[in-house]
């Protein structure tokens, strides 16, 4: 079943490739752009990493951080990583959990083991705001950007 907007976004505490951690709990109070991509270095999830990228300084601006998330392996995405000059945590979910949390298998309905391109905007609370699913590599930035323009963007003191 596909998550949706307005329900709370599956918790998960992981270590990303370059060895932090990354905990959306620790989160909470903050703005989360959750992106799962298909496969680390192909074309298009190189696009679509570069544009985060480069928009990294306008997320933080929002008060959000971007984090990136593929079914490939710790080393692949490490190579990912150095290959697009990343800066934002990428998580190998190579057991394809988070994945499946997030209702995001994808390519012949989970049969290839890779995810569906999509983007989850998380707000402070942990709710999912907004939801993005195309496998159109140009369209999620700016989705993304587009939806925290209107949005209550401080962060939240969570009591």
């Amino acid at each position: 079943m596909s998550l949706q907007v307005g329900q709370p976004a599956p918790d998960f505490t992981r270590r990303s490739d370059d060895g932090r951690t990354v905990s959306l709990q620790a989160r909470r109070g903050q703005w989360t752009v959750l992106y799962f991509y298909p496969r680390a270095s192909s074309a298009g999830c190189s696009i679509e990493a570069q544009r985060f990228e480069a928009a990294l300084p306008e997320f933080e601006r929002h008060g959000a951080q971007v984090i990136g998330v593929s079914t490939d392996t710790e080393a692949r995405q490490a190579r990912f990583r150095d290959t697009c000059s990343l800066t934002f945590p990428l998580i190998p979910d190579s057991d394809r959990s988070l994945a499946q949390a997030y209702g995001v298998i994808g390519g012949l309905s989970g049969l290839l083991g890779m995810t569906g391109r999509a983007t989850f905007l998380i707000d402070p609370h942990g709710t999912v705001t907004w939801i993005h699913r195309s496998p159109n590599p140009m369209t999620h930035v700016t989705g993304a950007l587009k939806e925290l323009e209107g949005r209550d963007l401080h962060p939240v003191t969570l009591s």
